[in-house]
């Protein structure tokens, strides 16, 4: 099980940015992608895309918040193809702004899809791998795991948590499942089209300026699911070489 081709590999936030190339590069090298996201309509011309490049695509609208839809989905990928090798818990939003600005609801909102959402992805796609005796979990956080920035607190905070829920995870779990944490620096994707805050907003057009591709990210993901099956690959954080930060 150690090779991509074959593998059933489910995806959140499959509908864009590092979701939507993931879902691309592993479908290309033989994957069947289970795509997950709240837009349906970019979904289905996802998978209508990759199906006319000759792969194996299915999706289904996904809040991952709501416990129910992320179990929903791990089912769908089990009656179709029996198994589930992979799950990509990418699913993330990222409203910044100063703490002063008491945005609450956005808050709230990372909370949510940043925390709630990989652990939602975890509760429904475990007892699976256990049942199955294989399987690999992969959540993707952020370099805002690693340090904070103005205006990125919350953010910070949800991918903090992130990071130690899948170091968690590594130590808890059976020696056959592996756990990969992949953490992106500046990448090309819709995160910052969330920002209301106008000062956030004018400062990430700066900071994005020197971004990665989303594909990057897909192939950091792909190099952690090809490695042999007693290889578990746990920690990957990912920078454009012209930024220090």
């Amino acid at each position: 099980m150690s090779e991509i081709n074959g593998k059933v590999v489910v995806i959140t936030g499959a509908s864009s940015g590092i979701g939507e190339a993931t879902a691309k590069l592993l479908a290309s090298r033989g994957a069947h992608v289970v795509m997950g996201a709240r837009r349906v309509e970019k979904l289905e011309a996802l998978a209508s895309l990759i199906e006319a490049e000759g792969g194996s695509a299915l999706y289904q609208q996904l809040d991952v918040t709501s416990i129910e839809q992320m179990q929903s989905i791990i089912r769908l990928a089990q009656s179709r193809f029996g198994r589930v090798d992979v799950i990509v818990n990418n699913a993330g939003v990222m409203p910044l702004s100063p703490l002063e600005a008491l945005k609450i609801d956005e808050w709230n909102r990372m909370i949510d899809v940043n925390i709630r959402g990989v652990l939602h992805g975890i509760a429904a796609g475990l007892p699976v791998m256990k049942e199955q005796q294989f399987g690999h979990m992969i959540n993707v956080a952020s370099i805002g795991a690693y340090s904070v920035t103005p205006t990125a607190a919350v953010y910070c905070a949800t991918k903090y948590a992130v990071r130690a829920i899948t170091e968690g995870l590594r130590q808890e779990i059976d020696a056959n499942i592996r756990v990969t944490l992949v953490s992106p620096g500046v990448t090309e994707s819709e995160l910052a089209e969330s920002i209301t805050d106008d000062g956030a907003r004018e400062f990430m057009k700066t900071y994005r300026r020197n971004a990665l591709p989303a594909s990057a990210i897909a192939r950091a993901i792909a190099y952690a699911i090809e490695q042999p099956a007693d290889v578990d690959v746990n920690e990957l954080v990912v920078r454009p070489t012209a930024r220090l930060a």
